[in-house]
């Protein structure tokens, strides 16, 4: 009796294990189908010999909407109540050299400056004054900030951004800023076409002097400092550190001047702007006249050596450090 009560036992243990195990794998082959399929995740996969719809994000993404009174007035709000107490804190900027702007006559601009951080763009929304400040749009990388549907909402109602294409040529990506531009808005674009990655510029692309030929908007260099300190590339927090930003005089593409002269030209014009910087306005100028004005893309060096230039130039030319040319009275 005892033997039987035993085998008993065991054959219901053996059932209720074996009802466990099959209700696990019932349970969790919806989720297997999810992860294999990724749908209701992700779309469903289109069947062959179907053109696939094209895509509503990325260089596709529409953001007219963003530029209506409602949104605009959140940007404005969202601007003044969070963009700017948080940059205020974190950079201080100074500005320099705005009054340069006046030659616009309050007419929109292509305000094309390095990058450093995603600090710049937050910084050059709060710098600018107001009347180039309200008509705004930021040209955002179509592949970083447009990447999904909340991230493209957010990259459009926040900072106004509109895709840009780096990675090939978007009649799309080319016809709406041009649209805007006409139009008297301003934009913010970075020839570089991405961030520094150890300080110092990487070549200008012609995509400004393009836009601003087929637009006819001027275009006003401008030299941002500083921001490598506040949140450099790979880094999730902002710093602290001083951030100043120098304004150039607007300019035009001359007669017969090529798009990547016009370039050469721009790059010129930001490098002028960061030995201002460095220095003051009579070394920089005298620089200019004397063809050294230093490179914005740094020695060719090792990459340590180009980082320890990088700090070295940032500690020699430090406000505190530079040497005064005129005395205090």
């Amino acid at each position: 009796m005892a033997t039987l009560s035993k085998n008993t036992d065991l054959n219901k243990t053996k059932a209720v294990k074996h009802l466990w195990k099959t209700g696990r794998r019932a349970a969790s082959l919806p989720r297997q189908a999810a992860v294999k399929t990724q749908f209701p995740l992700r779309s469903a996969p289109t069947p062959h010999g179907v053109d696939p719809l094209p895509s509503k994000v990325g260089a596709n993404y529409d953001t007219e909407w963003a530029r209506r009174p409602g949104a605009r007035l959140t940007r404005r709000v969202f601007l003044n109540t969070v963009w700017e107490p948080v940059i205020t804190y974190y950079a201080e900027p100074t500005v320099r050299n705005a009054d340069r702007l006046k030659a616009l006559g309050g007419s929109g601009a292509i305000f094309a400056s390095n990058h450093h951080s995603h600090a710049d763009t937050i910084v050059m929304m709060t710098a600018l004054p107001k009347p180039w400040r309200n008509r705004l749009f930021i040209g955002g990388a179509a592949d970083y900030f447009f990447t999904s549907r909340p991230t493209s909402v957010l990259s459009a109602l926040f900072i106004g951004a509109v895709p840009i294409s780096r990675t090939g040529i978007s009649r799309r990506t080319i016809e709406q800023p041009i649209k805007l531009l006409k139009k008297d808005w301003s934009m913010v674009i970075y020839p570089e076409g991405g961030r520094s990655q150890d300080g110092w510029a990487q070549d200008f692309k012609a995509g400004v002097a393009f836009l601003s030929k087929q637009s006819g908007a001027p275009v006003v260099p401008v030299h941002i400092d500083g921001t490598g300190s506040v949140m450099p590339k790979g880094q999730n927090w902002p710093t602290r550190a001083k951030v100043s930003v120098n304004f150039g005089q607007p300019m035009h593409m001359l007669e017969g001047e090529t798009n990547q002269q016009f370039t050469d030209r721009i790059e010129a014009a930001i490098a002028l702007l960061a030995d201002e910087n460095e220095t003051d306005w009579w070394t920089a100028r005298l620089r200019q006249a004397q063809g050294q004005t230093p490179s914005l893309q740094g020695p060719e060096v090792s990459p340590w050596r180009r980082k320890w230039a990088t700090k070295s130039r940032r500690r020699v030319h430090a406000p505190s450090m530079r040497r005064k040319r005129w005395p205090f009275v």
